[in-house]
């Protein structure tokens, strides 16, 4: 029972990762474009396509885009994960080891969604599902049968 109304969560499990995973995949999204087209907001000065910040924003916007639409979601998200982790170590963890003091907060929770994704995978309205050889999405009630 939640709030007196009966439900099964594991019908909607995969429903939800997906929702989480298409709402964190618009979020991350916007670091991506901003860089490359200074949108919603300036990008940074001097951006260059072939320097860390040109492979950030490449990694931003294609990682983006495969998340979600759910296409090689656990690929993405592995790269996404390191990346997100390597941010914050050379940009964030310098200034303090607190990520509040440091702003990293933001990082580490990517870093550790995008984890998640590697081994949860893309959930219900993915490409994945789709695709031959894929795993079928899984409901928790469904491994204990």
């Amino acid at each position: 029972m939640f709030f007196g109304m009966q439900f099964e969560a594991a019908r909607w499990q995969p429903r939800i990762l997906a929702v989480l995973r298409i709402v964190v995949a618009l979020l991350f999204l916007q670091h991506g474009l901003q860089k490359v087209f200074g949108f919603p907001a300036p990008g940074p000065a001097g951006f260059a396509w072939f320097s860390l910040l040109g492979l950030a924003a490449v990694i931003e916007v294609i990682g983006s885009l495969l998340l979600l639409v759910g296409l090689f979601t656990r690929e993405a998200a592995f790269i996404m994960s390191g990346f997100a982790a390597a941010a914050y170590f050379m940009v964030h963890a310098a200034s303090s080891f607190y990520p509040l003091v440091n702003r990293g907060e933001l990082v580490m929770l990517y870093c550790f969604v995008f984890l998640y994704f590697v081994f949860a995978g893309a959930g219900a309205w993915s490409l994945d599902s789709r695709r031959p050889g894929a795993l079928p999405v899984e409901r928790p009630a469904e491994r204990r049968r």
